[in-house]
């Protein structure tokens, strides 16, 4: 099913789980550490400079962002393990990314996103323990890989067998908003996903 990207819309935003009207169409998350760049690759996956907010100040997504797309939503969830930020505004995020993964909605995938130049956080690897563990599907994308040069992403790949847990059973796709690298590949994901919703629909 090819999804006409241009069509995306901001739907809405939530800033606490309870605001979240019940799920109309499946959903696709993207989650991640603050400032690993989920706004601009929600940005370049929908062909938009500014359909998500892209801001260079980590913590800027602190609510949960629906954006439409054809038969599914995509998620924006907030950005974790941001140091600058009260410890009440931590807990209210948690709570809404919690609060979000275990809610009966229907949720296809999350992609978590990691970057791809450093080790992966404490709280990186806690994402993707709990996506592990409550066996929800997802796909690491590796992000800022135009940064790297061939060797340093050889040396971060075989990193990362080791840095994250399972990783070499991991579908991975690095990702780069300034050459496009792996945006073809994420849509194709997406639009998999939509075609099986459309399936169970007819």
């Amino acid at each position: 099913m090819k999804l006409n990207y241009n069509k995306a819309e901001f739907c809405a935003a939530y800033g606490k789980f309870s605001q979240i009207p019940p799920p109309e169409r499946i959903e696709i998350a993207f989650a991640g550490h603050s400032n690993v760049g989920k706004s601009t690759l929600i940005n370049k996956l929908m062909n938009r400079k500014s359909l998500a907010r892209v801001s260079s100040v980590p913590g800027k997504t602190s609510t949960i962002n629906f954006f439409g797309l054809e038969n599914l939503y995509l998620v924006d969830l907030p950005g974790y393990g941001y140091a600058k930020v009260a410890k009440s505004e931590k807990e209210r995020w948690a709570g809404l990314i919690e609060g979000y993964l275990s809610a009966d909605r229907d949720l296809r995938l999350v992609f978590m996103l990691v970057d791809m130049r450093h080790k992966p956080t404490a709280d990186d690897i806690r994402m993707i323990n709990y996506l592990i563990d409550t066996e929800t599907p997802f796909v690491i994308v590796l992000t800022k890989a135009d940064k790297l040069n061939k060797t340093e992403r050889a040396k971060r790949m075989e990193a990362f067998s080791t840095e994250i847990p399972c990783f070499d059973e991991i579908h991975s796709i690095p990702f780069s908003s300034q050459t496009g690298e792996g945006v073809d590949e994420l849509r194709s994901i997406i639009e998999d996903i939509a075609d099986d919703a459309g399936d169970e629909l007819s």
